[in-house]
């Protein structure tokens, strides 16, 4: 997996002040995407065990309230590959920080895999159980709000992922 740039102080993309690792590769392209770029999947630099281990260490940080993942596409099958074992570390090691997910995929609450059943892989449910939060849903130009918050367009929901998982249904972080 590649990686288009990380924010190692981000506070537009989850609650406090977030370490946001931005994937490349992202096969949604949608139109006014605001990083573009980082569709191709070879973009950026390799997602290496130097990048992995910086990341871990600034997460000690007091200040940092833990982990964005964006993109690109964080749970396109091929980076769901890499990001698994590294959230996990990060859950293991952090276990107080949250990790917050962006994705243009839409989650099943009820199997707790991806509603596009041919993204899930092996490790898809086991990857989206670590997170905290996941924003879901494409970014959609015509349902766009600027009023939103931690979203683009009123398509989106902002995902509890442990009560919803939990309770098989859909429970909203934030309306």
């Amino acid at each position: 997996m590649n990686y288009a740039t990380i924010k190692w102080t981000d506070i537009a993309n989850g609650e406090g002040v977030r370490i946001s690792l931005f994937v490349s590769g992202c096969t949604h392209h949608c139109k006014h995407c605001f990083n573009e770029v980082a569709w191709d999947f070879s973009y950026g630099d390799p997602f290496d065990d130097k990048i992995e281990r910086k990341i871990l260490k600034e997460l000690d940080s007091s200040f940092i309230a833990g982990l964005s993942l964006l993109g690109g596409e964080p749970l396109e099958p091929q980076n769901q590959a890499a990001l698994y074992p590294f959230v996990k570390k990060v859950k293991e090691m952090y276990p107080e920080k949250t990790v917050w997910c962006y994705t243009g995929f839409v989650l099943d609450e009820i199997n707790g895999v991806l509603k596009e059943t041919h993204k899930n892989t092996e490790i898809t449910k086991e990857l989206i159980s670590l997170f905290d939060v996941l924003v879901d849903g494409a970014y959609i130009e015509e349902l766009k709000d600027i009023r939103l918050k931690f979203r683009g367009s009123s398509n989106q929901r902002v995902i509890d992922v442990k009560k919803t998982l939990a309770q098989k249904e859909c429970v909203l972080y934030l309306e």
